[in-house]
């Protein structure tokens, strides 16, 4: 079942920038960054192919750690295909509501990432909610709107 609450003057979701150094800056966060976006698209839409764009990008990354701000769609989908890179810490996160709007849940996931990128051992990790997960012990509750342990 596909279901989306936003809306525009378009009357369609458009995928904007990524909001992080935004939010990064009003948090004012001693961290350095380097934001990327390889495509603009809702998570619903979201390929194999794509998530295999993803993967080729952080395995050719000189970085050792990665956040990947994602839609909460196909998360776990993309995550799962990161376990072929070995030797990084990386790390999923995104919001149940985007970061654009008054109620989100963004900003508090991404300092949440921010943190967990930096003291997680290697690996593939989402992080959502407040709590780390293992992407192969994760599902998304459309009841609760939040990320849950199998």
């Amino acid at each position: 079942m596909k279901i989306k609450i936003y809306s525009t003057k378009k009357s369609t979701f458009v995928v904007g920038e990524p909001q992080i150094r935004d939010i990064l800056q009003e948090a004012d966060a001693a961290v350095d960054v380097e934001v990327e976006s390889p495509f603009k698209k809702d998570s619903m839409e979201i390929t194999e192919d794509d998530c295999l764009v993803i993967c080729e990008k952080v395995r050719s990354d000189p970085y050792r750690h990665i956040i990947i701000t994602h839609g909460t769609d196909t998360m776990i989908q993309t995550a799962k295909i990161l376990y072929s890179i070995p030797d990084k810490v990386i790390v999923l996160t995104g919001a149940m509501q985007p970061a654009a709007f008054k109620k989100t849940d963004a900003a508090f996931n991404i300092g949440s990432a921010i943190l967990a990128v930096q003291i997680l051992a290697p690996g593939i990790y989402v992080v959502m909610n407040g709590k780390v997960f293992d992407p192969n012990k994760l599902t998304k509750n459309l009841e609760s709107d939040r990320f849950e342990e199998l």
